[in-house]
């Protein structure tokens, strides 16, 4: 028989994450560090007006682009909180997930043979979507000893005459790691002097612990008329099974990003629109409660690396942290493997968002500070154990 299947889907790597966690399944007894959603239930006012709009029967489908409504009220969000300012007739569309809007962003704006810039370690489906895109990956390994972030002189050096979009993936999954205006103003003179577009996904725009807050790269001159900006419901307002993203940007790519929505999605779902839009009006004080909720795990986190002696770079976004365990001289997925197997406890190794992850552990502190004291109890004592195992060598 003809072989049914395209040799470029055949060719993606399985997410390291998924593989990972398939393990993960077989012990039920294990601890979780791994999973990047909220353990925060979606606010009950929020829940409350979705349960209600099925109560009037608000379930048949809406624009393409989405509900002009939740349009609007996602154009004064983003206004208030950061500047940007959009037509909600024209400049956004509502997706299923953040997810979906990196996938048509890029398809709408790729052809065969343009290089796409993804900076790594990040969010695991860039390069698969940039390569379902046609497009031609160029990856930067972003450093440790930059905290992580991007510099110009590093996207400067990656830039050829094929180049077309910079992914930009701040606040970061899995570092945690932020850019600041200053980062952002370097970059953003790099990209208007060779002609670039950015994909700018800020689905962790709210989880910010620095003083100044989350700033966009599209909030600086001369960069909102190149940017996609990527964000969603999932992290900040705690509506992960919801599913459902926005994209703003440009008239001309948000009109192809329609037209792929519309004839693969459709709309994104009806009672999960209605449910945005009461959170964007009403809740602020549920992200900051949340929010502040992270910051005190974060705070702990760091200070027990600190006393167990594991290596990290202070994250001031997201709720991951990227420890590094190269001292024990293994790769971080027999590292992450052998924690699983001998104490329990699960994180994501480095590697699934990219060979620079090498070295390093993610772990999310997205659980209850019980569950953290428990699991970074068992992770102290495999460490003195590896230390214990080196020393006797």
């Amino acid at each position: 028989m003809r072989d049914p299947l395209s040799k470029r889907t055949v060719a993606l790597k399985p997410s390291g994450i998924r593989k990972f966690f398939d393990v993960v399944n077989d012990m039920p007894d294990a601890i979780s560090l791994g999973v990047g959603e909220p353990d925060f239930d979606t606010p009950w006012h929020i829940r409350d007006e979705g349960i209600y709009s099925l109560e009037k029967g608000r379930t048949f489908y809406t624009s393409n682009s989405g509900l002009m409504e939740l349009r609007r009220e996602i154009c004064n969000y983003l206004n208030r909180k950061y500047e940007l300012k959009y037509d909600p007739k024209s400049q956004v569309i509502i997706t299923v997930g953040g997810s979906e809007a990196i996938d048509i962003a890029l398809r709408a704006m790729i052809d065969e043979g343009d290089e796409v810039i993804i900076p790594q370690p990040s969010y695991v489906s860039y390069e698969p979507c940039a390569i379902l895109a046609n497009a031609t990956p160029v990856i930067i390994n972003l450093k440790n000893e930059n905290d992580f972030r991007l510099t110009a002189k590093e996207l400067e050096d990656a830039i050829t005459d094929k180049t077309k979009l910079v992914i930009l993936p701040f606040p970061n999954n899995p570092t945690g790691a932020i850019m600041e205006k200053e980062d952002l103003e370097a970059i953003a003179k790099v990209i208007i002097d060779h002609d670039l577009y950015v994909l700018s996904d800020e689905i962790y725009s709210e989880l910010t612990y620095n003083e100044k807050g989350h700033i966009s790269i599209a909030s600086i001159p001369g960069m909102l008329e190149r940017t996609i900006v990527i964000n969603g419901f999932s992290k900040g307002f705690a509506m992960t099974g919801w599913r459902l993203g926005y994209a703003c940007g440009p008239k001309l790519i948000i009109e192809q990003m329609t037209k792929i929505h519309q004839f693969a999605i459709m709309c994104a779902p009806t009672t999960s629109q209605y449910a945005a839009i009461e959170a964007l009006r009403h809740g602020d004080s549920d992200v900051a409660e949340m929010c502040e909720s992270y910051n005190q795990r974060r705070r702990y986190l760091m200070h027990t690396f600190d006393k167990i002696g594991l290596p990290c770079f202070e994250p001031f976004g997201a709720f991951y942290a990227f420890p590094c365990i190269k001292e024990f001289g293994m790769s971080s997925d027999e590292f992450a493997l052998r924690l699983l197997e001998e104490e329990k406890v699960a994180v994501v190794p480095g590697t699934a968002f990219g060979d620079s992850g090498e070295g390093f552990l993610r772990i999310s502190y997205a659980y209850s500070i019980e569950s953290l004291k428990e699991a970074l109890g068992r992770i102290e004592k495999f460490v003195e154990k590896l230390r214990e195992e080196k020393n006797n060598r």
